[in-house]
Parts: C-alpha cells; sequence; structure tokens
C-alpha cells in the first residue's frame, strides 16, 4: 500500500511504501508488525535483517535499522493481519531544516507512538541519511543497501578523534587501510602519514607518495634511544641486570657531557665521573660516542677495590659491543664512534619534513632483528608524539599502528612498556598536539581498551571470536551496537563503520583497489609459491650463505657478501635482512623469496 503526501506533512524524499504498524517501543528499540509476507514484492521494500525502516511520526520520520525479524508474533498482533514482526534498533531523524531541505540527524526526540506507519526508505532517503559528502569527506566505497551509493566519511572527524580497523586476517583488512590512507592522501595532502608495517605489505599501495624505510636505509642513532629503550636494546629484549643497569644510569649522562665537552662554544662546567655535573639525564636526547661510554665502564672498572665486582662490568662490555658489532644494528650503530648530532636529520627522514611530494613513511619492520622491534617501534611513537608536543602541532602527522595488539597489549605483563606507553600518550593527548592515531590489528580482545576507547570511529569487519566482539561493543557508543551480531557473516571488504566519521552505523564495501596497488606481504605465501620448483645444491648453497651473512659479526657495509647479494641490491649484511627475513606476528623470522621488482626500498 503506498501513500503521498506534502513535505510539510510527511518529510520523505519520496512517497512512502507502507510496509507496517507500530507494535511497540522500548527505550532507542521499536517493534514493527508486518502483513503476510509477499515473495513478489520489489527487493527495496522488504524489511530484511541490515535494512534501514522509516517510522512516519508527526512531521518527522524516525529511522532505525532491523536486528531482528521473527515469525514469532502476539496473538493481539496476528488478529490485526501481522503474521512477522521486526525489531528496529532507531538511529535519528530526518526532518525539515530552515532552509526547507530535509535533513537527517542522529538521536530521537519525538519516539513513534503503537500504530504509526512503517515506511520503506527509498534510494533517495538513504541519500539524505548519509549525506556527508563535501570538501571534508573522502569516499572510500559503497553502501550494502544501495551500490550505487557512496559512503563517505568525515575525514576530520575521524582524524582529529582517532580511528581503528579491526578484523580478522583475510577479510581485506590490509586492503581497506590502504583505500583509506590512499583518500586521505588526496584530500589532505598537507597531512604527514607514519605507517607500522610489520609484515612488509604496503609499499606498492601508494606509488611514489611513499617512501619506504628499512634496515638497509634507515638512519636511528642509538642516542637517541631512552633508557627504557636502550636497556632492552643492550640486552636483546630481556631484562636487564640491575647492577648492569646502574651502571649504565651513571655513567650514560657522563657520555653525554663528554660528547657536549667536545663541542666548540661549550663551557658548562664538568668534574669528570661526577653524574651530577652532567646537566643531561639518561633521557636527554643528544648525541654521545660509543667508544666515550666503554672508555668511562673500563675506568670505572679499574678502580674498583674488589674483583668479585669486575664479571659484571666485563658483561655489560661485551654486551654494549656485541649488539654494536652486530651487522642487523648497523641502522642504530654504523656512525657509533663518529659523533655529530643528527637528530634533525633523523626526524626530517622519519617525519617527512619537507615532504617533496612524498608526504608518507612506510615503516618497514620485516627485517629488523626480532629483539629489537618493540624498541624500534616505542622510539618512533615516542619522537613523534614529541615532536607534535615541541613543535605546537605545527605540522600534523597520522600514526598507523598495524598490528596494535602486539605493540599495546592489554596485558602488562607481556610485550614491551615503553611502546604501549608511547602509543597510549598519541591515543589521549595527541590530537591537542596535531598528532592523530590509526590502529589496525586482528585481535580487538588482546588490544589494551584504554587506547581503543579513545578512537571515536571504529571500522569492524569479520570477526567470529566472542571476545573480540565483546571488546568493540563495550568501546561503540551508538544505539546500534546490536548490529555487531552481524559481524560472523560479513562479506570479504564488507565492514561496519561506527562513530563520529559517519553520519549513522554504515554497513559498506571498501573500494576494490587496482592490482598494483594492493598490499602484498613479501613473505612467500600460498599464492605466489612455485610448490612444484626445482631445487639444486647451488640454490641450496646460496640459501645457506645469506643465512649466515645476516648474523655475522665481523663484516661491515663494505664487505659484503658478493655472491650472495642479489644483482642490482644494496650491498653489505646490513642490508640483508630487510630482503632476507621478516618477522611474523610471534617474533619468529621466516625465510623469504629475494626482493621483487618495485620492492625495493626507495
Amino acid at each position: 500500500m503506498t501513500h503521498s503526501s506534502t513535505a510539510e506533512a510527511l518529510p520523505l524524499a519520496q512517497p512512502e511504501t507502507i510496509i507496517g504498524r507500530v507494535l511497540s517501543v522500548r527505550g532507542s528499540q521499536a517493534t514493527i508488525g508486518l502483513p503476510e509476507v509477499n515473495w513478489d514484492e520489489p527487493d527495496e521494500a522488504r524489511a530484511t535483517v541490515g535494512r534501514f525502516i522509516g517510522i512516519r511520526c508527526a512531521a518527522k520520520t524516525v529511522v532505525g535499522v532491523v536486528t531482528d525479524a521473527t515469525i514469532q508474533t502476539l496473538p493481539l498482533a496476528r488478529e490485526q493481519g501481522f503474521t512477522v514482526t521486526a525489531l528496529l534498533d532507531l538511529m535519528g531523524e530526518i526532518r525539515l531544516a530552515a532552509n526547507g531541505t530535509l535533513r537527517f540527524s542522529r538521536g530521537v526526540t519525538i519516539y513513534p507512538a503503537i500504530g504509526d506507519a512503517a515506511i520503506a526508505m527509498s534510494h533517495d532517503d538513504l541519500r539524505i541519511i548519509y549525506d556527508v559528502s563535501g570538501s571534508d569527506t573522502i569516499d572510500i566505497g559503497n553502501l550494502q543497501q544501495d551500490a550505487s551509493l557512496a559512503a563517505h566519511v568525515n575525514v576530520d572527524e575521524m582524524l582529529s578523534k582517532h580511528f581503528a580497523v579491526l578484523g580478522t586476517t583475510g577479510v581485506g583488512k590490509s586492503s581497506g587501510v590502504a583505500v583509506i590512507l590512499r583518500e586521505i592522501l588526496t584530500k589532505r595532502p598537507d597531512l604527514r602519514i607514519f605507517l607500522v608495517d610489520p609484515h612488509n605489505e604496503y609499499a606498492s599501495c601508494f606509488g611514489d607518495r611513499a617512501q619506504v624505510l628499512t634496515p638497509a636505509n634507515l638512519k636511528l642513532p642509538f642516542w637517541l634511544f631512552n633508557f627504557e629503550e636502550t636497556i632492552d636494546v643492550v640486552f636483546r629484549g630481556r631484562p636487564g641486570l640491575d647492577e648492569e643497569v646502574e651502571v649504565l644510569a651513571e655513567l650514560i649522562p657522563l657520555a653525554r657531557r663528554l660528547y657536549g665537552n667536545s663541542q666548540p662554544g661549550d663551557r658548562t662546567p664538568y668534574r669528570k665521573n661526577d653524574a651530577r655535573s652532567a646537566g643531561y639525564t639518561v633521557d636527554t636526547p643528544v648525541p654521545y660516542r660509543l667508544t666515550d661510554l666503554i672508555a668511562l665502564i673500563d675506568e670505572r672498572m679499574g678502580k674498583l677495590e674488589y674483583r668479585t665486582v669486575r664479571p659484571t662490568y666485563n658483561k655489560l662490555l661485551a654486551r654494549i659491543e656485541s649488539v654494536a658489532n652486530d651487522p642487523r644494528y648497523a641502522f642504530m650503530y654504523e656512525n657509533a664512534n663518529v659523533g655529530g648530532d643528527t637528530m634533525s636529520s633523523a626526524l626530517s627522514q622519519l617525519f617527512r619534513l619537507p615532504t617533496n611530494g612524498r608526504p608518507m613513511t612506510i615503516m618497514q619492520l620485516a627485517g629488523f632483528p626480532a629483539e629489537v622491534v618493540d624498541s624500534v617501534v616505542s622510539v618512533l611513537g615516542r619522537m613523534a608524539f614529541d615532536f607534535g608536543l615541541w613543535s605546537d602541532g605545527a605540522l600534523p602527522l597520522l600514526f598507523i599502528c598495524e598490528e596494535a595488539h602486539r605493540y599495546a597489549s592489554a596485558d602488562r605483563t607481556i610485550g614491551f612498556g615503553p611502546t604501549r606507553r608511547a602509543i597510549s600518550r598519541i591515543a589521549k593527548e595527541g590530537r591537542k598536539y596535531g598528532v592523530f592515531l590509526g590502529l589496525v590489528t586482528q585481535r580487538p580482545a588482546e588490544l589494551d581498551p584504554t587506547i581503543i576507547s579513545q578512537c571515536s570511529t571504529l571500522f569492524v569487519m569479520r570477526m567470529s571470536n566472542e571476545r573480540d566482539q565483546a571488546l568493540v561493543r563495550h568501546a561503540i557508543s551508538d544505539a546500534a551496537a546490536n548490529l555487531l551480531s552481524f559481524l560472523p557473516s560479513l562479506g570479504t571488504r564488507e565492514v561496519f563503520a561506527f562513530g563520529e566519521g559517519v553520519s549513522v552505523p554504515t554497513r559498506l564495501r571498501f573500494k576494490q583497489l587496482p592490482p598494483e596497488a594492493l598490499p602484498k606481504s613479501e613473505a612467500v605465501s600460498s599464492a605466489d609459491s612455485d610448490f612444484g620448483r626445482s631445487v639444486d645444491d647451488k640454490f641450496i648453497d646460496v640459501v645457506v650463505e645469506r643465512w649466515r651473512g645476516a648474523t655475522l659479526a665481523n663484516r661491515t657495509r663494505q664487505d659484503p657478501a658478493p655472491e650472495a647479494q642479489p644483482e642490482g641490491a644494496q650491498r653489505g649484511p646490513a642490508a640483508a635482512p630487510a630482503r632476507q627475513t621478516r618477522l611474523n606476528p610471534e617474533g619468529y623470522q621466516l625465510l623469504k623469496k629475494p626482493t621483487k621488482p618495485g620492492h625495493s626500498a626507495r
């Protein structure tokens, strides 16, 4: 049955199709009764789960989404001719604006009454509901209910209040992230983006708009690490021994002062081996030479009265020298004894200052030593926040953290505490200083709930784990939290968008990226493995040589293993791990195929 009226009496874009009547109303939900199902009615007129339905209420239309439909109806409803009931979560209202146009707004000011008409929403009605298009929006796909309508997201609301992309492996999460970031790069060319890429998937997604950093081309001096991060590196991810940690805590400030005294114009009074006169703390980001630190340890050891204490200093020296001579740590220690304040150039490289047409940095973590990855992410997150803090937010930065549950775990007994604190600080305070956060994870239940609660826009893809769904449900304030029951049935690239970035909780499908822009893991996968490939002894010898070359401590960048390097590749064992190994979420190293054309570090 159809019915037409004027805009003042019935604010709808098109004449409505009445499909039922309101049977009950409670809180943010309403139940509507539907007559006997007409199998020949058009699809847009059917009240199926996930579909938007309007309720004609006074001079406006209350909009709800069907979350449950059943043939089990009350006897009284059957007497009125209703054989099916549908439960609606009420989302908002369509009403006349002051300028005479129809507008959608969240929330319900006047609730429907029993007997009010339930109306099928037309194409134009849906366009009113999702009308967030404009100069401050991005187009990331199309609506599931009407594929002809684009799905827009308010980019300013999404960025300034942080966002998260959640979903299990294989649902198109990485391609969805790529779609969002490509659109942001187009809409906000003044925004710099820093992407933590644990699996080396995104290098080919953004073309010339992104620089790719690997252990082979990264310059991250060891003295930029704060004390906790330094301890994590020196002890290779294990807890530091108290005696050795105390020595470093006292001598690192002195090493910083020794470097400062060697610089022209520095006249700060300094008494040798007096930490209080050093003027620096263990965390002050100023250079020091590794040779100075080792000399201070040697000097201290020579003054010891008890030989029983000397093994502590010997072990500490052995740890420092072992890390400094390890070619996998060349990105930290390559110029450890040369000196030079390279903090500005390091910040310029990491955060694209200036952008020079490449506003994005992709930090590929596969290839870093497994035991130092957490420290590296900690340094990057901390420096991103501190630069925003001390620059008064003059240069906005979006910090994207893939596999966020690894670096910001809900379990405080696992993971690296400084990394979690660095990400948490961005989540809680970053927006004040122009540092925004994007989290990507397949295990929301393992993510620190304090951090995810700071994300006001959530893109939730297929997930079947009840713990993951429960955490997301607590993080969503919309009345449409019941929509999470649909998550296990979402298709590939399908996603529910909730929060400040969308006008209403939205089921959409991400855009299909061209093949050359799809994320590609550089690890061997079933998609590109040749299981029938013939293998000879020479091939195995090359693999063994590259394997060993990645960890030989007596080689430098000028002493490569030519027979183990692909032609045209950057020379030196320090570059080898970036091409040979990657880190899986558990931190193990896996052998991978040689770098494909187009995947080399830029």
